[in-house]
């Protein structure tokens, strides 16, 4: 039962570092967005409605709405990878390195394979790096919110510390 409370344990913790993840992925590309003078990216609504087999919405403001939610929504659920990692017993830093790595890697070849977006290797070096740079920002995010989330946990002052479905095995 113990293994059973640290996953469900991870998996929380995973899904609120991943939303604040979101939150701060969500200020940088908004703020970068603005001050290149740039468009909202769309590429969330795109590709989840091409995986999901939506091809038009009742209107431009449902449109937005649903990039919205399919923004939050894998943000928020990419946590939970950060969030099972932290239980392997692997340093934070390498935890939310691999994190990171997983995130942007996925988009990178979940993308193009729904056609949403090309290949990274012909965006240019400036996109790309504005790319990485906000997904750092998520991965960054994300396990700082995971690692203190834990460590607050683990905390002899915390109450869940003293909780048996927070004691460690």
């Amino acid at each position: 039962m113990k293994a059973l409370a640290r996953t469900a344990t991870a998996i929380g913790d995973g899904l609120v570092a991943g939303l604040l993840g979101t939150a701060a992925m969500t200020a940088s590309s908004t703020i970068e967005a603005r001050l290149r003078r740039r468009a909202a990216s769309t590429a969330p609504a795109r590709a989840t409605a091409k995986a999901l087999g939506i091809e038009t919405f009742a209107s431009d403001r449902a449109h937005a709405r649903f990039n919205d939610l399919s923004h939050w929504g894998y943000g928020t659920g990419w946590g939970v990878v950060r969030g099972l990692l932290g239980t392997t017993g692997m340093p934070a830093a390498k935890a939310t390195a691999a994190h990171g790595a997983a995130v942007w890697g996925s988009a990178a070849v979940a993308l193009p394979a729904l056609e949403v977006a090309p290949p990274f290797v012909f965006w240019g070096r400036a996109e790309v790096a504005i790319d990485l740079f906000h997904h750092a920002v998520y991965a960054i995010a994300t396990g700082a919110a995971a690692a203190l989330s834990a460590s607050t946990r683990d905390s002899p002052r915390s109450p869940a510390a003293h909780a048996s479905w927070a004691t460690p095995p």
